[in-house]
């Protein structure tokens, strides 16, 4: 859903998304989401590339290709991503089972 919706106002359009993680917040890391485009794998050849498959191939994000940067990959091994949309937002969650602590706002974590 939200790859079509940029590539509707983009030139260059998004084939999936990159996660990753960085250092920062009260807690030590966050997480990162961004656009990956054609040439991703040029650009960003070490990343780790997957696929996600649901349930059913008709579900919104069937087929989305998720890349994750190569030093984020043992901090979000097992890790489970969402995406709520409610009234009140509209974000990305994730459950991460080697996660030890988060902040109390949750927006970083650290392993």
């Amino acid at each position: 859903f939200l790859i079509s919706a940029h590539n509707q106002n983009s030139t260059n359009p998004a084939m999936g998304i990159r996660l990753g993680t960085k250092k920062r917040g009260c807690n030590g890391l966050s997480y990162t989401l961004n656009y990956a485009y054609a040439d991703h794998m040029e650009k960003h050849g070490r990343d780790e590339a997957m696929i996600i498959r649901l349930a059913e191939s008709d579900m919104v994000g069937d087929g989305l290709m998720v890349y994750v940067e190569p030093m984020a990959l043992m901090n979000v091994i097992g890790t489970t991503m969402d995406f709520e949309d409610d009234e009140m937002s509209s974000e990305f969650t994730f459950t991460n089972p080697n996660s030890k602590g988060e902040c109390g706002c949750g927006e970083s974590f650290n392993v």
